[in-house]
């Protein structure tokens, strides 16, 4: 009898509600049923790579440096990882952590977890010793496996994280042996059977958990399913239009669900190939997409921003890029206009917007739309709806006033793990409340106005940080910009905007605020302007809003 069968044998019986359905049935009927239910509802992402293996099992299925996976390679490597998870004695839902940057081993970690039946957990490598420590501990997983690279970051930690079970050391080449009591990744997988686990799948598991970097002080552990991760994959295959031709560069964080799970992970099911940097650096993503003759390219719109101003642009043959995407926030209109001007082979934009607790996208502004509802995010994904859902709870129904931006649909989490009231808090009503503001055009397109929290509110009046940057964008010289509410004793907050100028060019802050002055309503007008050399952002791009704010904080005095 196969594990599968042993797993299936001991299923209950159909419940009262079923029998109604099915009538009555004697108990061998019944278990005939049970078990083919639960193998017809197999169709889980451990089978996505078996699909595409069977169709071009020696088409380059992932490209990492100088290793070139074929879609049967990289099939029976994840076999072999989720068959050493099973014989290392985990079972169904036991949570599988990783610290570790874009490497091969982080992918086999994903794909073998998901193919061995437990919850594949990404540990942001931002973060640090205690911050780690309670991410695998919070989420009691039983294996951890840390990048070589990143030992120092939990190296003070080891003894504080009492469910892990197995430590797993992931030799990148650095030259370090695994320290004592760690196994060696390789060494694990290296003669374990390349064959299918037999372990019982089903659609409606949870595959994955996700901490939540947020604004609270303690992350929560977004808990995704099967189901829901599938769902969403669909939606990006068909209205991202990913074929099986594509190559795609994969250079932002796969620890992060935009990268993982709107692209590469789709990628696969389609047969594509995917092409993976260890991290996102401008001049190797452009080398990178004229090297392999890459045909999508997805990153936030700094990172396109980079990519316009670094003198490798005109250097480099990118002519192979037909699609483009970006997240993370909306693009610049200016910067929208560059890329289609520079880039005129590229002739798709697409922005996917959502949050780790959709799985992740919810909305797309497709390449028609993008001159037209510039700065829009568009409409509801194939598999979501969307509501705007004001102070008092009701539903937004005229263009142009504010909501919360709200969905619902198969992305949707299954919960915020160990958290039940912030779970019924999220999903009230039976929508994720997503913190966004948004507002509608009269096309219903929807548009991220702001952050809930982020609001800058200067002398009662609420100002849209997004407005005033794109503003600034327009201003000559400017390169980025990112607007912030800094504490004020009048005005509560003073609008301030820090400017990176272009390379070589100078900027005056009186004249970015004259500018605005001519351009925006006198309470919009940023009170400080400050101009910097850089804006610190996240490994996925984002700006660090806060970190401004702390590190302006002292400005207002001035």
């Amino acid at each position: 009898m196969s594990r599968a069968d042993e797993q299936l044998k001991d299923l209950p019986p159909l419940s009262d509600k079923d029998r109604a359905l099915y009538g009555k049935l004697d108990e061998e009927t019944n278990r005939f049923l049970r078990n083919r239910y639960n193998r017809i509802t197999r169709w889980v992402i451990a089978d996505l790579l078996k699909r595409s293996a069977s169709r071009t099992p020696d088409k380059p299925a992932l490209v990492f440096g100088d290793r070139i996976l074929t879609y049967s390679e990289l099939d029976e490597a994840s076999n072999r990882v989720a068959n050493a998870l099973l014989d290392l004695g985990l079972e169904r839902f036991d949570r599988v952590a990783v610290l570790a940057h874009n490497t091969l081993h982080h992918v086999l970690t994903w794909l073998g977890a998901a193919k061995a039946g437990c919850i594949y957990l990404a540990v942001n490598y931002l973060l640090r010793g205690k911050d780690i420590a309670y991410c695998v501990n919070h989420s009691e997983s039983k294996v951890f496996i840390v990048e070589d690279a990143l030992h120092d970051l939990v190296a003070e930690v080891r003894g504080e994280m009492p469910t892990v079970g197995h430590f797993i050391w992931s030799n990148q080449g650095l030259g370090q042996e695994a320290p004592k009591d760690w196994i060696d990744f390789d060494a694990l997988s290296a003669n374990r059977s390349s064959s299918e686990p037999g372990v019982a799948l089903h659609i409606e598991d949870p595959v994955q958990m996700t901490y939540t970097s947020g604004t609270e002080s303690l992350p929560k552990g977004v808990v995704l399913t099967n189901q829901s991760l599938m769902a969403q994959y669909m939606g990006c295959i068909l209205e991202g239009e990913f074929r099986q031709d594509d190559i795609s560069i994969n250079a932002m964080p796969i620890f992060h669900c935009a990268q993982r799970d709107v692209f590469m992970t789709p990628m696969f099911w389609v047969g594509a190939t995917n092409v993976m940097l260890p991290v996102a650096e401008v001049p190797k993503i452009l080398e990178a997409i004229e090297a392999h003759r890459a045909t999508v390219f997805f990153a936030p719109p700094t990172v396109w921003i980079g990519l316009l101003r670094h003198p490798d642009f005109e250097k480099r043959d990118l002519s192979s890029l037909q699609k483009g995407y970006y997240g993370a926030s909306i693009m610049p209109v200016e910067i929208l206009r560059e890329i289609q001007q520079r880039l005129p082979s590229c002739r798709r934009l697409y922005n996917f917007y959502g949050q780790t607790e959709l799985s992740p996208y919810h909305t797309l502004l497709k390449p028609e739309d993008q001159l037209p509802k510039a700065g829009s995010a568009g409409q509801s994904g194939i598999n979501m709806e969307t509501v705007l859902i004001d102070d008092d709870g009701n539903a937004v129904e005229q263009p142009h006033l504010p909501g919360e931006i709200c969905g619902r649909g198969p992305h949707a989490m299954l919960m915020y793990f160990k958290d039940p009231e912030k779970t019924e808090a999220a999903m009230e009503g039976g929508w994720f409340h997503s913190g966004d503001v948004g507002i509608y055009d009269e096309d219903n397109y929807v548009t991220v106005v702001d952050r809930k929290k982020d609001m800058v509110k200067t002398g009662g009046e609420n100002v849209s940080s997004r407005e005033v940057e794109e503003v600034i964008y327009r201003f000559p010289g400017v390169s980025e910009v990112a607007v912030i509410g800094l504490p004020h004793p009048k005005w509560v907050e003073a609008v301030t905007a820090v400017v990176i100028p272009k390379p070589g060019e100078k900027i005056d802050e009186g004249d970015v605020v004259a500018y605005c002055k001519r351009e925006l309503a006198g309470f919009k007008v940023p009170k400080i302007v400050v101009v910097a050399d850089e804006l610190p952002k996240t490994p996925t791009g984002k700006i660090l809003k806060r970190n401004l704010r702390d590190a302006y904080a002292e400005r207002v005095k001035e």
